[in-house]
């Protein structure tokens, strides 16, 4: 597990971290002069893997079994993906918005139900809001997420609203693995 992290944190480090000269908006509506791009920096198939690699670890080491895997798209499409070509679990993802049209879900891909185990993902999340997104739309479906993840934690927020919610959080890496600053610290 550790050279899986040291990998993703490397590729990350070269291939989807900016240090800009202006701060910009975050999705969570803070500002940094730190941009993370966890889809550019895993565009290349086997960093993608290794990443997916790491996910499936990372639930492994707390000895966590799930059923699915999935988030809201676009953070959590590509490792739901993976992750499941991986385990053989089926994806998910959840829309922002039902689509409006056909059957009007909100969620695509697998069919959640009280008796699915779900792995929760997210690229990068700093206050936690998308995540959480996703996680309400799971418990509406009655499933149960055994584990709420991303890959980057850039802020402080996350790990206490899943705590308040009973449910297990876990990064792979965090802003200090960058060595810049939580935002919202």
């Amino acid at each position: 597990m550790d050279q899986l992290r040291a990998r993703l944190r490397d590729t990350i480090a070269h291939r989807g971290y900016r240090r800009l000269d202006e701060p910009v908006e975050l999705s969570s509506g803070g500002w940094s002069r730190d941009f993370i791009d966890v889809k550019a920096a895993l565009s290349r198939g086997s960093e993608l893997a290794a990443a997916c690699r790491a996910l499936v670890a990372l639930a492994g080491e707390r000895q966590l079994a799930f059923d699915a895997v999935g988030g809201l798209t676009m953070g959590a499409d590509q490792f739901a993906h993976g992750v499941a070509t991986l385990t053989g679990c089926e994806w998910f993802v959840v829309r922002k918005q039902p689509k409006g049209r056909g059957t009007d879900q909100l969620l695509e891909g697998a069919a959640l139900g009280p008796a699915t185990r779900v792995l929760l993902v997210e690229d990068v999340v700093t206050t936690g809001a998308s995540i959480h997104t996703a996680y309400r739309a799971v418990e509406a479906a009655g499933a149960e997420v055994v584990l709420a993840t991303a890959l980057v934690d850039r802020g402080v927020a996350t790990a206490p609203a899943f705590a308040d919610l009973g449910v297990a959080y876990a990064a792979l890496l965090t802003h200090r693995d960058f060595d810049i600053e939580a935002v919202g610290a």
